[in-house]
């Protein structure tokens, strides 16, 4: 049977711990007063059953037995607390038979804190979630107006003018020139969901709160003209305005933001010279869509939240049961039944908002977002976990053997033929062997990926919520294994099949085209549109690769960044899919002129690009997030991958020119780059080397109770760093090709990626846990201006 404590830790919100009652502690505490009652009552008997005597005995002859029976062993008294919103506070008085144990006043004093604990926490909550769901409905008010006020104008217009998809519905305003600041809502979710710049049509609301009212306010009329957005302007209408919020997640949302703002300018020195007269605001059905997702979003997400507050308060309520029943038995007293009725009454357990505003969020959701089907609804609120199958762990097993077999008979094959001396067989390893190395690095990556899951899944490091992940859809570590053993089974399978046919004396010419197969077909799996082979990840993970490559124009979310980061570690594997693709899409592989694409100049420009993307592209991010976002932090981020292409470059320059030059360049650039990114692996990614921290050189709060596995890292890591020296050193394995030692260090640097993934996500998650950040905050798309502001 599970401990309750184990249980009790692998059911609790993570990003909540804080929170939660500290069993733990109190667990400890009791074990101090049941050592202290055995010392105190080991002299005075030997039977075995001396507590029981004493106990039974102090309940028989104590003098105050009869005030005992009135009012208990305890008194729990009920004071107010200085405000309101923290409510009462508990503090339990010991009567006399419990005056004289330190212990006993310890173990109280800490179950009073920690359930006054709970009831603050469970206050600013249900506070914080009931103000969210008062604001998704009165955005659900407004939508469902202006909803209903666009389909009219589309059966008016559909009358008189014929069906147009392209539809609008305009608003009147009148325009003033004072300018509008950043609501206290909007900085809300700077500071916990780093907000985008977002793209603002304003139209009028009304101070009625009931929907016709807002509809008498809203002056509809249909009009052909351009639509133009009044970002930084009060526009009046009956005392209050409306303000559309769309983020610009996009590259259409923001050049249209782009031009929205010029036309405003136009429209601002048209309006200065024909004096301020009323203008018009157009509101087309892409943005209706828009701001409808964004609602259902935070209907989502609310959902979560008080399902999470629900979880919350049933696992703190059977902790406080099962305390005070060990209290029970370490002491024999009857305290259960006392301290018990004070925790039931208690404001986390007797509150029933939570349930109240839940069920209210299902009623609306139903009936707004899935035209009252309660199944669908589920769906979306309650997704259900994915069953892990047997069959895959089956299959795990069933391709790694396959894959170990098959690796060693190449292996073999390989050393009896000398493919891997120098200088051996160049037409292979410039051909083949590129491929091989290409899909090794891929493919250790994608198992250390999930190694990492696993470890995070053991230390309760909520990966899901920060990558936003749909726990229907997202991959688990067992389906990463499946994909990588099966991956390179047949890799590893098809090369070895290529090198038995030439070992049988199959000429180059007839078994070249072999690896290009190979390679394509792993592409088209990988855009195949059929739902087949984890459609719904390969769909994600094109569309992250598309946001990287845009990443100027794309709102850059943790995901997209860190796969950028992960690509900057396989810069390596991207120069050999530069070069076999060069090598196939130009029919090299007909004549075996394997030299041809490095002879070419445009080959060797675009060695240096590649080299240069990963940086590049992460500093792109870096600027985009500083546009955002306004820290300054992001521009010394992207200052770092900046040191790294000219470290790159330098290295791509000195391999084709080889002159002490160069390799003074090298050096410089590359120990400068080297330092920087030291510096922000350790202090920044990682959190560490505080020097105020408990933990000597690390940080307040470890995930992992063994501090040596942090100071290990660290230097592994410094180590790895230093990887490329050997293009300096010019270092290799003895009797083996120099493309084998390259593969080997870029297999370092993968390893060392896989083991900066685990603590980069680690200090994410206690950056959230001292937020106490369980469930996103969606920005709303309707913001009401007031007048003075």
């Amino acid at each position: 049977m599970v401990k309750f404590s184990k249980q009790f830790e692998g059911q609790l919100i993570p990003e909540w711990k804080e929170a939660f009652v500290d069993y733990w502690q109190l667990k400890k505490d009791l074990k101090k007063l049941h050592l202290f009652n055995n010392t105190n009552n080991t002299p005075n008997t030997s039977t075995t059953s001396l507590p029981k005597y004493i106990f039974s005995s102090l309940r028989n002859y104590s003098p105050f037995g009869h005030q005992h029976r009135h009012h208990g062993p305890i008194q729990v008294h009920t004071k107010l607390a200085s405000s309101s919103f923290n409510g009462d506070m508990y503090e339990t008085e010991l009567l006399d038979q419990f005056s004289d144990t330190d212990a006993t006043k310890e173990f109280f004093a800490c179950l009073d804190q920690q359930l006054n604990k709970v009831n603050k926490f469970y206050r600013t909550k249900e506070k914080e979630f009931m103000d969210r769901g008062d604001s998704l409905k009165k955005q659900m008010e407004i939508l469902l107006v202006l909803k209903s006020t666009f389909k009219e104008q589309q059966s008016k217009a559909g009358s008189s003018h014929g069906s147009k998809e392209d539809q609008s519905i305009s608003c009147t305003f009148s325009n003033e020139e004072d300018s509008v600041r950043s609501r206290p809502q909007q900085e809300e979710l700077q500071d916990t969901t780093s907000t985008d710049e977002l793209e603002r049509i304003e139209a009028p609301f009304s101070d009625s709160p009931g929907a016709e009212e807002l509809a008498k306010s809203l002056q509809m009329k249909r009009e052909d003209g351009k639509f133009r957005t009044l970002s930084g302007r009060v526009i009046n209408c009956q005392g209050k305005n409306l303000r559309i919020n769309i983020p610009l997640t996009t590259p259409s949302r923001t050049f249209s933001a782009i031009s929205y703002l010029l036309r405003e300018d136009l429209l601002n020195q048209s309006s200065r010279k024909c004096g301020p007269e009323g203008g018009n605001i157009h509101l087309n059905k892409t943005n209706l869509h828009h701001a409808e997702k964004m609602i259902k979003g935070g209907f989502i997400e609310l959902y979560k939240g008080l399902g999470y507050l629900k979880v919350y308060r049933n696992l703190n309520m059977l902790a406080f049961i099962k305390i005070l029943k060990k209290f029970d038995k370490v002491t024999e007293k009857q305290i259960l039944p006392i301290y018990l009725k004070v925790v039931e009454s208690s404001y986390f357990n007797s509150s029933d908002k939570v349930v109240k505003l839940a069920d209210e969020v299902e009623e609306l959701f139903i009936k707004n977002f899935a035209e009252d089907n309660r199944r669908k609804a589920m769906k979306y609120l309650r997704p259900s976990q994915r069953k892990e199958s047997h069959a895959v762990t089956f299959f795990i097993g069933l391709f790694t053997g396959c894959f170990l077999a098959l690796l060693a008979g190449y292996a073999i094959m390989a050393h009896v033929t000398g493919l891997y001396r120098p200088h051996q067989n160049s037409v292979y390893m410039e051909t083949v062997y590129p491929v091989l190395s290409m899909f090794s690095l891929v493919f250790l990556h994608f198992f250390l990926y999930g190694c990492n899951i696993l470890a995070w899944r053991k230390t309760r490091i909520n990966y899901s919520f920060i990558f936003e992940l749909a726990p229907t859809k997202e991959l688990k570590y067992r389906d990463i294994f499946l994909i990588c053993t099966m991956a390179m089974s047949t890799v590893v399978g098809v090369t070895f099949l290529h090198l038995t046919l030439l070992t049988k004396g199959y000429s180059y010419a007839k078994v070249q085209d072999i690896p290009g197969l190979l390679l394509l077909g792993f592409l088209l799996i990988l855009v195949c549109p059929f739902n087949i082979i984890y459609r719904s990840s390969r769909y994600r993970f094109l569309c992250v690769i598309r946001n990287i490559i845009l990443s100027p124009l794309y709102k850059v979310v943790m995901l997209d960044f860190f796969m950028a980061d992960q690509l900057c570690s396989q810069v390596p594997m991207l120069r050999s899919l530069e070069y076999v693709a060069c090598y196939y899409i130009t029919g090299s592989y007909k004549t075996q002129d394997y030299g041809y694409c490095m002879r070419t100049k445009h080959y060797r420009d675009l060695a240096y690009a590649v080299s240069f993307l990963p940086y590049y592209w992460r500093a792109m991010q870096c600027t985009r997030r500083w546009v955002d976002e306004g820290q300054t932090s992001h521009l010394v981020n992207l200052g770092k991958y900046v040191s790294a292409m000219l470290a790159a470059g330098a290295k791509v320059a000195y391999e084709k020119d080889g002159s002490v030059v160069w390799l003074c360049v090298l050096v410089i650039m590359s120990s400068a780059a080297t330092m920087y990114q030291l510096y922000w692996d350790f202090v920044k990614d990682w959190g560490l080397l505080q020097m105020n921290s408990k933990n000597p050189w690390l940080r307040n709060e470890l995930m992992l109770h063994r501090k040596a596995i942090y100071y290990f890292s660290m230097g592994l890591n410094l180590v790895l760093r230093l990887a490329w020296l050997q293009t300096v050193l010019h270092s290799s394995f003895e009797n083996v090709d120099y493309r084998v030692t390259c593969l080997f260090l870029a297999s370092l640097e993968v390893i060392r990626r896989g083991l900066w993934n685990f603590f980069r996500l680690e200090n994410e998650h206690l950056n959230n846990a001292g937020k106490f950040r369980a469930v996103k905050i969606v920005p709303l798309p309707f913001h009401e201006v007031d007048e003075e502001d």
